[in-house]
């Protein structure tokens, strides 16, 4: 019998992954109402980017039951898809380093412009450029990203952006065309402490704004939603972390985060999702 309740942004009941080296993640239990700032906490293989692919309808549940803006899963993955976003998850979805801030942010509105259609009603000109720059501004404003305040402004290069920044332009991306679940990884992956603050705070506030946000990460504030993820079975050594090119300008802080077994299993599983 189905027993996931009705109006919440997250349901799961015993929700699990397994995949071709075992059990991803298991016993996951969520109950969360839309807006609501879900943060997932657990140490490097735990399974913590497998359950955001799951809960974003990227990655198909093998155990338990769930509902994720009212869907059912896995029955309506691609459904649920259409209506999550993802960002910041190495190995997944990543910047181009060699591409500017504006040239990520047009590309994403091109984008949603041609999902939902919009490419018939809006001819390739002056409304079309309009509709474009009003959705760039709009996901600025809401990650709090000044161009003014990068090196060259909308032509700054990825690779030439701090953590934060670049953060905060992968959370914009994500929030573009209105998505009701964001779930972002990583967010204080080598962040300074003022920066973490940042980052948790600006997802608190799109949670706010109605988004319901579930992110993998420490030191969540106190008024996220916690869960908790646990490696399925002890590993064999510990694997090496995902390479990251262009050392920060901030502090660096050692903490658990996506190393490459696990983006590559996240990605090879969403792959046959």
């Amino acid at each position: 019998m189905n027993t996931t309740r009705q109006g919440a942004a997250v349901d799961a009941r015993g929700i699990g992954v397994e995949g071709p080296r075992g059990w991803a993640f298991q016993g996951i239990d969520i109950s969360a109402e839309p807006g609501t700032l879900i943060a997932v906490e657990g140490s490097s293989g735990s399974g913590r980017t497998c359950l955001l692919l799951a809960l974003t309808g990227r990655m198909r549940i093998t155990e338990g039951t769930a509902t994720v803006a009212g869907l059912p899963l896995p029955q309506r993955m691609g459904t649920v898809r259409s209506r999550t976003a993802i960002a910041h998850v190495p190995g997944v979805v990543d910047l181009e380093p060699a591409l500017t801030v504006g040239e990520h942010l047009k590309e994403q509105a091109l984008l949603g412009h041609r999902f939902q259609g919009l490419g018939a009603s809006l001819p390739w000109g002056k409304r079309h450029q309009e509709a474009t720059r009003a959705r760039v501004d709009a996901a600025l404003a809401a990650v709090r990203l000044d161009p003014a305040t990068l090196p060259k402004g909308l032509r700054t290069a990825v690779r030439d952006l701090e953590r934060i920044e670049a953060l905060r332009l992968s959370v914009a991306l994500g929030i573009m065309h209105g998505p009701q679940l964001l779930a972002v990884d990583d967010v204080d992956l080598k962040l300074s402490e003022a920066e973490r603050a940042q980052a948790w705070q600006l997802l608190r506030d799109i949670a706010l704004a109605g988004t319901t946000v579930v992110a993998a990460g420490s030191d969540a504030p106190a008024d996220a939603l916690i869960v908790r993820t646990t490696r399925a079975k002890p590993a064999a050594a510990a694997p090496a972390s995902v390479p990251v090119e262009d050392e920060p300008r901030t502090t660096v802080q050692d903490e658990p985060h996506t190393t490459e077994e696990e983006a590559a299993h996240a990605f090879a599983e969403t792959g046959r999702a």
